[in-house]
């Protein structure tokens, strides 16, 4: 397999045997750009997430082409015939419901298997909601992080929640609208009700709405309503100096007791999470917490 190859765009867009991942609106269809127009217009097919939503862009702009479904429940079968028609010399573009492919939906397959083919890729960059509601928000964007949609298995779901609950960085978290109450309530519980939070809702559309500004905030906000739209959830890492008050020496002297008392997992009746938050806040005192065995009792009981 050579993943080396040379893309000019010397040649006329699109080109043969090239797959465009084009970026399509989150909401206003006019953020679509031209060069994503062009190739919509000129491939050989486009294939999309669900072609009742492409084919809106497609008539908004009197764009007539080749629609074919491509999603998490065929995509199975229609990626080796994709292979195939860009083998041949087609030039193909793929399409999401909104916003880049490849992020959190079955673009990010076909990626894949095209470029263990050797073939071309392009990406005809485009509107991208975690993105839109990091700037928006005003949180450092600098570094941050993309969870995505969380698991719905408990124990990874816990997991990931007290990872973002130390993390200093940004956080962006994709949600349903039905299960938005939900995951506020589990990051108050995680990361506390005043840690900083933005709430974006229907991002470029008509009734945008920024929610914040903290937790216990944006819950009594949602509290007795309907919620409906697409949902962004920006989360504001921790100040560790700020916002965790921690008596080190009482630390250091609990966690000392249980290990002198030959603490494990099937003497203590403590839950494991709290044994994990005990060691993580340990671990902002020194970087040598790593070494103690308290912490890879922690990791044991977490699955690390």
């Amino acid at each position: 397999m050579n993943n080396n190859s040379s893309l000019s765009h010397r040649k006329e867009e699109p080109e043969n045997g090239i797959l465009y991942i084009v970026g399509t609106p989150i909401g206003n269809l006019n953020d679509i750009s031209q060069r994503a127009l062009n190739i919509l217009k000129n491939v050989s097919l486009v294939a999309c997430e669900d072609t009742r939503q492409t084919r809106k862009i497609m008539n908004k702009f009197n764009i007539s082409n080749k629609l074919i479904s491509l999603n998490q429940h065929n995509s199975s079968i229609k990626n080796p015939k994709i292979i195939k028609d860009l083998k041949e010399g087609k030039s193909i573009a793929i399409v999401s419901d909104a916003g880049m492919p490849g992020i959190c939906d079955p673009g990010e397959d076909i990626a894949n298997s095209i470029k263990s083919e050797g073939l071309d890729i392009i990406c005809i960059p485009g509107a991208c909601a975690a993105v839109t509601a990091l700037v928006s928000s005003g949180f450092p964007s600098s570094s941050f992080v993309f969870e995505g949609f969380l698991p719905r298995k408990e124990i990874d779901r816990s997991k990931i929640l007290l990872e973002i609950s130390k993390n200093e960085k940004t956080t962006i978290i994709y949600e349903s609208p039905r299960r938005l109450k939900k995951l506020l309530k589990e990051l108050q519980e995680f990361c506390g009700g005043d840690r900083e939070i933005i709430v974006a809702r229907e991002l470029t559309k008509k009734f945008e709405e920024h929610v914040g500004n903290n937790i216990n905030e944006v819950i009594e906000f949602f509290n007795n309503k309907n919620v409906i739209g697409e949902i962004t959830i920006v989360l504001k890492g921790i100040n560790k100096n700020k916002d965790l008050k921690i008596d080190k020496f009482s630390m250091k002297k609990d966690l000392n007791d249980l290990i002198s008392a030959g603490l494990t997992l099937y003497t203590s009746n403590l839950n494991f999470v709290w044994i994990a938050v005990a060691v993580g806040g340990l671990q902002l005192i020194s970087p040598m917490t790593k070494f103690c065995p308290a912490h890879h009792l922690a990791l044991r009981a977490i699955g690390n």
